[in-house]
């Protein structure tokens, strides 16, 4: 199953805070249009059918199916930039960096 860092947590904790947002409000990971191997993420209310639902310390993430095989053993990290923009990245294997 995908890891989730510290700093992925901590950042989708922050993007899916807004109290408009429905309470099970997470980020989905789906394919992508550019190519094989982009994926694309978005917020999203609440996990489609067939989605595999990855939860750490309030932070939800959404993967679609093909996508939950994609990244069976991966872990996911986010960061933010001084300028605010934030960013995902994959790496291989488990565990917390």
């Amino acid at each position: 199953m995908l890891t989730l860092t510290s700093g992925a947590v901590q950042v989708i904790r922050t993007v899916t805070a807004n109290p408009e947002l429905p309470p099970e409000t997470g980020i989905r990971i789906e394919p992508g249009t550019e190519g094989a191997d982009a994926l694309q993420l978005s917020v999203a209310p609440a996990p489609e059918a067939g989605d595999q639902v990855v939860e750490e310390e309030g932070a939800r993430v959404y993967l679609e199916p093909n996508v939950a095989q994609l990244l069976e053993d991966k872990t996911l990290d986010a960061a933010v930039d001084p300028q605010g923009d934030v960013s995902f990245t994959i790496a291989e294997g488990t565990g917390t960096p």
